[in-house]
């Protein structure tokens, strides 16, 4: 099976981007550079992160309220109904990079941290 998936990928520091990837681990453990946590973001979209990110001092990427994504991500659809991984629709992909545009964090020329 070769499935691919429509994905938004969201690298630290960076504008996200789409991409198509294929639906198997090591593809995504490549993408967040390690092993892959599974974050719920929202009912129908998920986030996949490095599930070290913090304990391995990946530089913030997205700020939550009290929280933040550290390293590389990608949001994913959810299929709940098939326990894995859906493209994402052109309107999550819209809400999505809405959403990081208040909440991703972006790096200077000094290397410091600043909020967007």
């Amino acid at each position: 099976m070769n499935k691919k998936l429509k994905v938004l990928y969201k690298k630290v520091g960076c504008e996200p981007e789409i991409l198509e990837i294929k639906d198997e681990l090591k593809v995504m453990q490549k993408l967040v550079d390690g092993l892959i946590e599974v974050v719920t973001y929202n009912d129908d979209v998920l986030i996949i992160c490095n599930d070290e990110g913090k304990l391995l001092n990946m530089k913030p990427n997205i700020q939550f309220d009290y929280d933040y994504i550290a390293g590389d991500c990608f949001f994913v659809g959810d299929d709940f109904e098939n326990a894995g991984f859906k493209d994402l629709t052109d309107k999550q992909i819209e809400e999505v990079r809405k959403m990081l545009e208040e909440k991703s964090i972006t790096y200077d020329s000094l290397d410091e941290e600043k909020e967007i």
